[in-house]
């Protein structure tokens, strides 16, 4: 009768085992179908083009170049977002100040599948700098006011008011400023009154208004000689984001698809290889089990691939290598269990009772390796630059899945298969070695 319910259960889970297998056979069919549901790649795999700018700190205070190098990097993936590239990346670079040199901010601009390097700069560099200034008395030279185009939070394209009420055919942009902007404002035409502000776009002064009063209203005219597409064009760049810093390209780097496709090819065969190597030695060293160990490994690359096409994650090489350094992981947790079941039945244990207390005692070691190990990746992801933290990333992917199936799906097929199969084929089930003596 307990044989009997053993048997019944272990059938039920080998049910539930085959339900899952036609999942993993659709996430396959899903992970194959390149042409409706292709992968995410990145510049280094898929080619396109990369843009490096220097920032220009000079005129910035010290306790300001962290924020204005965030807000210029939101505003840049803005502006590229709108250009519809496919998956681009920004991100920026600090480098290390030496003795009485300063340290150097660059921003990097990974846009996959553009090979148009005029193309992508022009469109990049079309945001402006806007910036406010006044006259400096001593001088006699309009002087940085402190507001700039990072205190815009809209803009949009007016008329000229006349007489009667009615609109002229003179356009004009209205500016209005966040919460900081509009306090900004408000004082420096405060400061102001009875003085012109210079409003320069771009090193080039458009406009510069008498202040006659003080505005509290948090908003400004550009007035000047355009028509209704350049006053139109103008606000559209603000809306996108006036960039808080000036930059200046310092490099561009092209990759070619051809390159890409032929990274990728490699890259794929060698992990293909890698796997059925694997698949082989744990034939060969655990026999059946091994089979099993091989269908929990098949799946869980499934899986893995599956969640990075479906969140979807930006394939690099240097994240198909954190993807391969899981793998790893995942044999690791395998080998745990079928050498805590060596032991177990060393010491006279049932097939049944050494499949679970193998798992039970191998389970321990798995979580804490696999946990030590995502707290490192999740410190590079942290600290690390664009290519550290597609590593790292994939990598934890990675190790995650590789942690659940085997406590999930490997001690599932074992437990199943063991009251299964019958006596005279249970001599497959492992090898002399690991017969109970």
């Amino acid at each position: 009768m307990v044989e009997g319910m053993k048997i019944l259960r272990s059938i039920g889970g080998l049910l539930i085992a085959l339900a899952g297998l036609g999942i993993v056979i659709f996430a396959g069919i899903y992970v194959n179908d390149l042409d409706q549901h292709p992968f995410h790649l990145g510049l280094d795999l898929n080619g396109g083009t990369q843009v490096t700018y220097t920032v220009d700190t000079a005129d910035v205070p010290e306790e300001e170049i962290s924020g204005r190098v965030s807000a210029l990097q939101y505003v840049i993936e803005r502006r590229v977002n709108a250009l519809g590239v496919s998956e681009p990346n920004v991100y920026t670079v600090t480098s290390s100040a030496l003795a009485g040199v300063p340290s150097e901010h660059r921003l990097v601009i990974e846009l996959p599948g553009v090979t148009d390097v005029t193309e992508a700069t022009e469109a990049i560099g079309k945001t402006p700098y806007l910036e406010f200034r006044v006259l400096d008395r001593e001088s006699g030279e309009f002087v940085s006011s402190g507001l700039q185009g990072g205190h815009v939070a809209s803009a949009d394209v007016q008329f000229l008011p006349g007489l009667g009420g009615t609109l002229t055919n003179e356009p004009i942009v209205v500016v209005n400023f966040n919460g900081e902007g509009s306090r900004l404002f408000a004082d420096l035409t405060r400061a102001n009154v009875g003085n012109a502000i210079a409003i320069v776009l771009d090193g080039t002064i458009i406009s510069s208004p008498i202040v006659n009063d003080v505005i509290l209203g948090g908003s400004a005219q550009i007035s000047g000689s355009f028509d209704l597409e350049s006053a139109t064009e103008l606000a559209e760049s603000l809306n996108l984001g006036a960039l808080p810093v000036p930059i200046t390209l310092s490099g561009t780097r092209t990759v070619s698809p051809t390159l890409g496709s032929e990274v990728l090819e490699k890259s794929s065969f060698a992990g293909l290889v890698a796997l059925a190597a694997i698949i082989l030695l744990f034939l060969v060293v655990y026999r059946f089990v091994g089979l099993v160990a091989a269908v929990a490994l098949v799946v869980y690359c499934t899986a893995v691939l599956t969640i990075f096409k479906g969140i979807p994650v930006v394939l690099t090489a240097a994240g198909l290598a954190g993807f391969v350094m899981s793998i790893g992981f995942a044999v690791d947790a395998n080998v745990l269990i079928f050498e805590r079941m060596r032991e177990e039945l060393g010491r006279g244990a049932s097939r049944e009772e050494a499949v679970r207390q193998g798992c039970k005692r191998a389970w321990s070691a798995i979580r804490d390796a696999n946990i030590t190990s995502m707290i490192i990746a999740l410190l590079l992801f942290w600290f690390g630059t664009s290519i550290v933290k597609g590593f790292a990333f994939a990598f934890i992917v990675g190790v995650l899945i590789s942690m659940l199936s085997a406590y999930i799906l490997t001690r599932l097929l074992l437990r199943s298969t063991t009251a299964v199969f019958s006596k005279r084929l249970r001599k497959l089930y492992l090898p002399p070695s690991y017969e109970t003596r």
